[in-house]
């Protein structure tokens, strides 16, 4: 269930909800990890730009839809949440428990 606290700038959300969103047009996700992370396994679709270059490469990051922030369990993709909302960015969710939830839930990732 999405969780939005008022500290934050971006949406907490668990693996059903990121999938129903992906279900919709209007939505990218990002994965924040490390290459070595992503090529292990990621969420189909999703784009890489590590944390650490999120704010540098923030004009890959699409403007007219939702952004889903993803890395191993969370705590990157808060982060990296926090660098697009400081890009002017307002449409942001981070995806609660990662890779890592999203992998234990059943769904299918890319290599």
């Amino acid at each position: 269930m999405s969780r939005k606290d008022p500290r934050e700038p971006f949406t907490r959300i668990d693996v059903n909800e990121a999938r129903e969103m992906m279900a919709q047009e209007a939505v990218a996700v990002i994965d924040v990890r490390e290459p070595h992370e992503y090529n292990a396994g990621h969420v189909p679709a999703a784009t890489l730009i590590p944390v650490n270059s999120v704010y540098a490469r923030r004009e890959e990051l699409p403007k007219d839809k939702d952004l889903i922030f993803v890395c191993a369990v969370g705590q990157r993709s808060a982060l990296a949440c926090e660098m697009a909302a400081a890009a002017g960015l307002t449409r942001l969710f981070n995806l609660d428990g990662g890779t890592d939830a999203w992998i234990k839930a059943g769904n299918p990732v890319d290599k």
